[in-house]
């Protein structure tokens, strides 16, 4: 599949054969859209803030948390480490770093960047059981474990990030099959 960005194509193709389910669907999202879909999730937060502090989830987190962030004018700004995949390959679930700074999460927003299977969110529940978990995409496994999300993608969908793509030639779709 393909997506255009500038003048430039991206090719998403080499990448997914690594990727064994054929049903895999991709969702290429550009470093704009992430910012335009991540100022959108900071209006939506709007009206329950302020907040005390947000918590960036790592890695995918931290660009959405940044605009978020800057839009609400939160200074206050923790990680919380959290490791669940290996390139494509999900993994165990491996908290390299919590956010104690957040105690039980009274106040404070947790930014993602997307909601899978749900087990990073429900691990972030367990430690901030009372913090708004916010991310920009959710699929429908994790949805009810998010407060706040902008984008619902299907489970069998592979995002990728901009921070997963780099311009190279491509493949017509024809050419996939």
């Amino acid at each position: 599949m393909m997506a255009r960005q500038g003048a430039n194509r991206l090719c998403f193709w080499s990448w997914m054969d690594n990727m064994t389910d054929p049903r895999i669907k991709s969702f290429p999202v550009s470093w704009e859209e992430l910012h335009r879909t991540s100022k959108a999730l900071a209006w939506r937060l709007l009206e329950l803030g302020p907040f005390e502090g947000l918590i960036a989830v790592t890695r995918g987190g931290l660009v959405p948390a940044a605009i978020v962030a800057r839009e609400l004018e939160i200074r206050l700004i923790d990680t919380a480490c959290i490791s669940s995949y290996s390139g494509n390959k999900r993994g165990d679930l491996d908290i390299l770093k919590p956010s104690p700074m957040a105690g039980d999460g009274s106040g404070w927003l947790i930014v993602d960047d997307l909601v899978d299977t749900g087990e990073t969110a429900k691990a972030l529940k367990a430690m901030m059981p009372k913090a708004h978990l916010a991310t920009v995409y959710a699929k429908p496994a994790g949805r009810p474990l998010v407060d706040t999300f902008v984008t619902e993608v299907s489970q069998d969908t592979w995002i990728f990030f901009p921070w997963d793509l780099e311009p190279q030639p491509s493949t017509p779709i024809i050419g996939q099959r």
